[in-house]
């Protein structure tokens, strides 16, 4: 990675990688316990990412100094003879990678379907790449026959009894020099793991440029659904509407909803708790921002900014004939303010000033051109870009 941060606590939209495998982890509701192997000296930094992130079910036992030990004391801590555990051995167990985010409970619930029945089960992915072995002098030796074989991945999964017992078993050579779980299983107990074909997402974040290409597939997730909030008064030929319309022709890839923000009615609410991570919020001829105020207000009660940012577009309608130019800043200066204070909660706070002109085909044109800049603030969610005043 060639960062001083272990990649498992690399940030990724200032949240710490393994956080968002941890996540993906508990979103599967019959996983009944999470052990996390972690070296001592970051020990209290993952107590405070389970504590900030509010993750659940997790335990934390201390890692070793290579991947096989750190995977046994992990078993350790699920088997029935630990005294004063709140742990109890499972039927089976999943292992998996700390830098592996986007697995998926299909690929889980295959690898551990696999494993009640053959022992031990393990996901794979055809070969990017052709293996070859070179001879002592450098020279090519041989070429293995790509077609013919995978690259192992995680998750995998077994019966308890079985990878517990290959570890009790392997050697210390085993331990200190081996990476592959399966080959242990069969070594040992001479279980022969049934392989899993695995989607593209379970690549691992191995390189810096992992981190970036990571990002842009999180940012894509979270940029799927907008929510078009907007005074409960306005009937459908109003421009709330209008923008909505827009919004759905010119991101048809991308789920627009409207709701009203009256009294944080029952519809927002389970909006938010859906987990939509984008809000346009429409206020018609007035510079004032109570109305978003209202909605930052329902959003910072709810926590939905705690596991990612959460872009809030504040967008004015306004005659611009009628409108000086120190109206503008002053908006801008408003926006600014506001934007500061919720930044601290992870909501991402844009104003965008609309021209409201009575001509048809020049309102659409506007409501064009904010569509856009709306799309590009959601998928972007460039934090640096806090409280800047964008005119269409």
């Amino acid at each position: 990675m060639g960062v001083p941060t272990p990649k498992q606590f690399c940030p990724i939209l200032e949240r710490p990688l393994i956080s968002y495998t941890l996540q993906a982890l508990e979103r599967v509701c019959w996983i009944k316990d999470i052990v996390v192997a972690v070296t001592g000296e970051n020990m209290e930094v993952m107590k405070s990412i389970i504590q900030k992130y509010q993750h659940k079910r997790i335990s934390l036992v201390e890692a070793g100094v290579t991947r096989h030990r750190s995977i046994f004391s992990g078993l350790k801590a699920l088997a029935e003879d630990q005294l004063n555990s709140k742990l109890s051995k499972p039927e089976v167990v999943i292992i998996h990678d700390a830098v592996r985010p986007f697995v998926e409970e299909d690929v889980l619930l295959k690898v551990v379907t696999a494993a009640k029945e053959h022992g031990a089960a393990g996901a794979i992915r055809p070969l990017v790449s052709t293996v070859i072995s070179p001879s002592a002098d450098g020279c090519l030796d041989h070429s293995l026959e790509r077609a013919r074989h995978r690259a192992s991945e995680m998750p995998q999964a077994f019966l308890f009894d079985v990878i517990y017992e290959a570890y009790q078993q392997c050697t210390d050579y085993d331990l200190e020099f081996g990476t592959e779980c399966l080959q242990l299983a069969l070594k040992y107990c001479r279980t022969k793991a049934k392989l899993v074909e695995g989607s593209p997402d379970l690549w691992k974040v191995t390189y810096k440029r992992d981190l970036y290409a990571a990002e842009s597939i999180i940012k894509e997730i979270i940029s799927q659904e907008i929510c078009v909030v907007m005074d409960s008064k306005e009937d459908n030929k109003h421009v709330g509407h209008l923008l909505e319309e827009v919004l759905k022709s010119e991101l048809n890839h991308v789920k627009v909803t409207s709701e009203a923000l009256c009294h944080a009615g029952r519809h927002l609410q389970q909006i938010i708790l859906d987990q939509c991570y984008n809000f346009v919020c429409v206020n018609v001829m007035t510079s004032d921002f109570q109305e978003t105020q209202k909605l930052l207000s329902v959003l910072e009660e709810s926590n939905l900014s705690i596991l990612y940012p959460v872009v809030v577009v504040s967008v004015h309608f306004l005659d611009f004939k009628l409108v000086l130019p120190s109206q503008k800043t002053e908006n801008l200066m408003q926006i600014k303010e506001f934007s500061k204070k919720v930044k601290e909660r992870n909501i991402l706070l844009y104003g965008l000033l609309i021209s409201y002109p009575q001509d048809e085909q020049k309102l659409q044109e506007s409501l064009r051109q904010g569509a856009i800049i709306i799309a590009s603030l959601v998928k972007e969610r460039n934090s640096g870009l806090i409280g800047q005043l964008l005119i269409a």
